[in-house]
């Protein structure tokens, strides 16, 4: 099939390891020669996270947004439909599992489409958004419920 790679770099430094204060900070870089600053959630793990940084569970919803968007235009395209733009404001919510573990359990996707020209009806924008979820590969990896508002 395919082979995705990034790269995760955390030096420590200076710092003290041995009192858990060290800082979080990492750098996640990707084949195409970009990288992002990564660090826990700063109110999960306060005052070690960075709000100037994405967290592994802002990522992970993040991706599923793209994965959907991505065959939602394509789907779209396919079909006959013009898309001017496309706006999504995901939101993961993290809980317990039904093991008892914390994980993210649910992620509403909200996009928003804008069409040229010819206009799905409420049923064809359904069928998109739902034939969508059904191919996109980060959907079909991660187990949390997956609700498109």
């Amino acid at each position: 099939m395919s082979e995705h790679i990034a790269n995760v770099k955390w030096e420590r430094g200076n710092q003290v390891f041995s009192d858990g204060k060290y800082a979080r900070k990492h750098l996640i870089s990707f084949d195409g020669g970009f990288s992002i600053v990564g660090a826990p959630n700063p109110m999960i793990k306060p005052p070690l996270g960075a709000l100037d940084a994405a967290d592994p569970e802002e990522l992970l919803v993040a991706a599923l947004s793209s994965c959907h968007m991505l065959w939602f235009l394509d789907l779209a395209r396919r079909a006959g439909f013009v898309v001017n733009s496309y706006n999504d404001d995901p939101i993961g919510i993290m809980g317990k599992d039904e093991n008892g573990k914390i994980s993210i359990t649910k992620i509403t996707l909200n996009p928003k489409v804008e069409f040229d020209g010819k206009q799905p009806n409420q049923e064809e924008l359904a069928d998109l958004h739902h034939k969508a979820h059904d191919v996109c590969n980060i959907a079909n990896s991660i187990k949390a419920e997956v609700e498109i508002a």
